[in-house]
């Protein structure tokens, strides 16, 4: 989804939440940061400040960044990254939410970062909402956590509306740009099976042509309510025939293979077949363990060896 429009964190006021502790209780910790997909992605307009109104079932997966922090007893962020793709500076949602968290707590300290990449970069999966999300919650531990999850998310909102959702994990509706959460219950067990197309797409330009589309075309949305009843009732079936993502015809269009995957995992036994948020990243949900290892073992063969990836949903009571 769209992210909220940066801001410097510099403008941001210091002590906007309690005041913490001064010294770290923590000097090196290394947290998780997961992926996400969305099960079901629904636009319900646009809001007078620009901002899509969104509707969305998210779901986090057990697939995830690795972020080890180090406290330095100077000012300063330092981040280090194996993907040579990212930036490590300003420009990185992992750096600015280190820089936020200091800044807003008025800090005297640094931090060094170690950021391990397994979510493929532009794919669909909040890895950079999720990398920053990440931070802040490990800071927070650090410090012994002087804020609360409240108090984190709407931290975590002024770098991303992903953000909040990538703090809170699990089973969840999005609503407004993203940043009202409701947990949900805990979406039946499945394999997921994640297949990256080569070529991308920009959000913005996703969204854009979605809102010319949805002047001239009758859009399919969402049946969530459907999809909430299902949840509650732990009905499988009923999830993964309600899959549905407002911004994948628009997507497809400028991803074609997007089409082709979806079909080829139908062929392998996917039960439900959907590209995440605005793409390009296609997955399966798979019932049976055995299809999902077949089903991935057929694309380790092909092209899409480097960017396929066997994972699970992530529940908030597994705590990995």
């Amino acid at each position: 989804m769209l992210a909220k429009q940066a801001v410097s964190v510099y403008n941001l006021p210091r002590k906007h939440f309690k005041e913490p502790s001064m010294n770290p209780k923590i000097q090196e910790h290394t947290v998780y940061a997961y992926a996400k997909i969305n099960l079901s992605l629904d636009i319900l307009g646009v809001r007078p400040d620009g901002y899509h109104e969104v509707q969305m079932l998210m779901q986090s997966l057990t697939l995830h960044d690795t972020v080890t922090l180090k406290i330095r007893q100077t000012p300063g962020i330092f981040l280090t990254c194996g993907e040579s793709s990212l930036p490590s500076d300003s420009r990185n949602l992992a750096y600015r939410a280190a820089a936020l968290f200091f800044h807003t707590y008025a800090l005297p300290y640094g931090a060094e970062l170690c950021l391990e990449k397994k979510i493929p970069v532009a794919a669909g999966l909040a890895g950079g909402s999720s990398d920053a999300a990440a931070v802040l919650r490990g800071l927070n531990e650090m410090f012994g956590g002087v804020a609360s999850e409240t108090e984190l998310s709407s931290l975590g909102a002024n770098l991303g509306a992903d953000v909040p959702y990538c703090l809170l994990l699990g089973t969840a509706l999005s609503e407004g740009i993203g940043e009202r959460l409701t947990p949900l219950p805990p979406a039946p067990d499945c394999c997921c099976l994640l297949v990256k197309p080569a070529a991308g797409a920009s959000t913005k330009q996703i969204y854009t042509e979605y809102d010319a589309l949805a002047k001239t075309t009758e859009i399919t949305h969402p049946d969530t309510q459907g999809l909430l009843s299902a949840l509650s009732a732990g009905d499988y079936r009923g999830l993964t025939s309600r899959l549905c993502n407002v911004l994948e015809p628009v997507t497809v269009h400028l991803v074609p293979e997007i089409t082709t995957l979806k079909e080829t995992l139908r062929s392998l036994g996917a039960d439900g077949v959907l590209m995440s948020g605005s793409g390009p990243t296609v997955f399966g949900l798979f019932s049976s363990e055995t299809a999902a290892k077949n089903a991935e073992a057929y694309f380790l063969r092909s092209e899409y060896a480097p960017r396929t990836f066997l994972t699970r949903f992530y529940r908030r009571e597994d705590n990995i």
